[in-house]
């Protein structure tokens, strides 16, 4: 198992889907989990997972909100002294035709899916500067690669991702700060189940590896990008997909 023992982990957006798959595995690995979301079933989640022996607490947080995010971190250090990881997983879709979508519906996305990026790494940076060690993940998309009808708010905000994980490496390296993104293709969630039944077969005909993804796929991938061993990876985005490629 990669190490991150004993390490503290924000991850973000993880009440449901491919972030409590995360929590999930982070918590199996040793990790000491804060689960932020917004929703208050992550307590419920929490609660589970600790019961099965993870190491988890939940914080209710708006990362799009810079006080929400502050308070947050500041009982952190408060009650564990340290931050190491960032998994930045939270997420949202308001998928629409351009020509039909609506300006909030655009800023909704960019905001959750990109812009919480720049609230929660001010937040987390100085702290991981000053241990001179840390590991920040983000969620991208086969989409921001691919693109997809009705997504152009969503493709936008997670090339976005990728775009900010190539500049930041570039800056925070030499504190001994790693960042990376993952890009998931299909995977198993509440969102894949409005699928219609013919749409989702005809998917997973063309994923070479013949199966859907599941959250804690996309989980051991950042459990590698996290680890002390993926020390001298930095700038990349992982695609996490059953091996569809991008165009």
């Amino acid at each position: 198992m990669f190490k991150i023992e004993g390490q503290l982990a924000i991850i973000t957006g993880g009440a449901n889907g491919i972030g409590k798959g995360i929590c999930e595995v982070f918590c199996k690995a040793g990790a000491k989990v804060a689960l932020w979301d917004i929703d208050d079933k992550g307590s419920e989640i929490a609660n589970q997972i600790s019961l099965n022996g993870g190491d988890i607490f939940f914080q209710k947080v708006d990362i799009t909100s810079i006080n929400s995010v502050k308070k947050a971190v500041s009982k952190i250090i408060n009650d564990h002294k340290k931050i190491d990881i960032l998994i930045n997983n939270a997420g949202i879709i308001k998928d629409r035709s351009f020509i039909k979508m609506k300006r909030k519906e655009w800023d909704t996305v960019l905001e959750v899916n990109l812009n919480s990026l720049f609230v929660t790494c001010k937040a987390v940076v100085p702290i991981m500067k000053k241990n001179r060690y840390g590991r920040i993940i983000s969620s991208s998309s086969i989409n921001a690669f691919q693109g997809a009808f009705g997504q152009a708010n969503y493709a936008a905000s997670k090339a976005g991702v990728s775009g900010f994980t190539r500049a930041l490496c570039k800056e925070l390296g030499g504190d001994g700060i790693t960042v990376n993104s993952v890009a998931p293709g299909l995977i198993q969630t509440s969102m894949t189940e409005s699928i219609p039944d013919q749409i989702f077969k005809k998917k997973i005909t063309e994923i070479p590896i013949g199966r859907i993804g599941i959250p804690e796929d996309v989980g051991y991938a950042c459990l590698f990008l996290a680890s002390e061993e993926a020390g001298f990876i930095s700038g990349i985005t992982l695609h996490t997909n059953g091996g569809v490629m991008p165009t």
